[in-house]
């Protein structure tokens, strides 16, 4: 059946307004709204990390709003267990013990947007459970199988508190098509209206301004699937996308170097980035080309999203784990800088 060229560009112009619209109620933050953006028309979970108060909940729950569907949300803490998210306990009316679902699974297969509040505070059996609800979108409970097939799931851990967390193991960030900081915006006009604009001091009201559902949240997948057929990969685009791999396994052997000379890349990393991982780089690139309004890629979409994408994916040696948020970074951009675009 062949690609509706008129559907897909209105899907396109929607997506625009979505951005439009989370722009109006999420100052400064253009490049990470532009993120999440493409992440949602990937179908790709997103984790957002940031210091307290800068605005990852906000950013987060104007989007759950703006695409619609059933949501649910949880709140890490150290004593939540695997079964609240499936099931809770509590005395009915008539004073007997009763059990109903838990948030992941109380609206069925109509849950869009699950929305986990500082995941870094649950225990890693919690983050198991999300695994597979992550990764196969479902979940089992009651002695049955319940199917999540709009699922996306949201997060967002902040990053300076670390007494009473738990760090997210490789295969659970693997899981997150994008790890997306947010940091205090640098405009001063920003920064006047976050502080002095009354509209920005009650949040609950600011996401009620948003329209709700301007992106059909059943057709998701179907839009994904169609952007992924439309948009095509030139033989050089793909042999540049090899390029930006192998230098991703090993930086030392494809010419990357570090500013800090102390450290040598070829040292720096047990694993680089997997197949499934650079599969997740061309899903969201090809979403980036398309709201550019291409039917093609080109590198600045790899290289629009490269950092985001693959940066949680890279595994450290132990030694330099502790330096992880100045070391991924600069070691992405070398790997940018090291493999010439076409």
């Amino acid at each position: 059946m062949a690609l509706d060229l008129g559907w897909l560009a209105a899907q396109r112009e929607q997506a625009l307004a979505l951005e439009r619209e989370v722009a109006r109620v999420v100052v400064g933050q253009a490049r990470a709204i532009r993120l999440v953006n493409i992440a949602v028309f990937a179908r790709g979970h997103v984790l957002l990390q940031g210091d307290v108060g800068v605005g990852k909940t906000t950013l987060l729950r104007a989007f759950a709003r703006a695409v619609g569907g059933a949501f649910a949300r949880v709140e890490g803490t150290i004593d939540l267990m695997p079964a609240d998210l499936v099931y809770h306990t509590h005395i009915g009316a008539d004073g007997r013990p009763a059990v109903d679902p838990g948030p992941l699974i109380a609206q069925g297969g109509e849950l869009a947007i699950f929305f986990f509040n500082e995941i870094n505070r649950a225990r890693p059996q919690v983050h198991s459970l999300l695994l597979r609800a992550m990764a196969e979108r479902s979940v089992s409970a009651f002695n049955r199988e319940f199917q999540l097939p709009h699922l996306l799931v949201f997060a967002d851990r902040n990053r300076v508190e670390r007494e009473e967390t738990f760090e997210l193991a490789v295969a659970a960030r693997d899981r997150f098509l994008m790890e997306i900081t947010i940091d205090t915006p640098a405009d001063e006009l920003e920064r006047e209206a976050l502080v002095f604009d009354p509209r920005f001091h009650d949040t609950d009201a600011l996401v009620e301004t948003l329209p709700s559902g301007l992106v059909r949240h059943r057709e998701l997948g179907a839009l994904a699937a169609a952007i992924q057929g439309h948009i095509q990969a030139s033989p050089t685009l793909r042999r540049y996308a090899l390029a930006l791999w192998r230098a991703s396994e090993q930086p030392g052997r494809h010419g990357v170097r570090l500013a800090q000379e102390a450290v040598d890349p070829s040292a720096l990393l047990m694993a680089g980035a997997s197949p499934r991982g650079m599969s997740m780089l061309l899903r969201a690139a090809r979403v980036a080309a398309w709201l550019d309004g291409r039917d093609h890629l080109v590198p600045e979409d790899l290289r629009a999203v490269f950092h985001e994408v693959m940066a949680h994916r890279l595994v450290l040696q132990p030694v330099y784990e502790l330096r992880r948020a100045t070391l991924v970074p600069e070691l992405t951009r070398a790997i940018l800088q090291a493999v010439p675009a076409p």
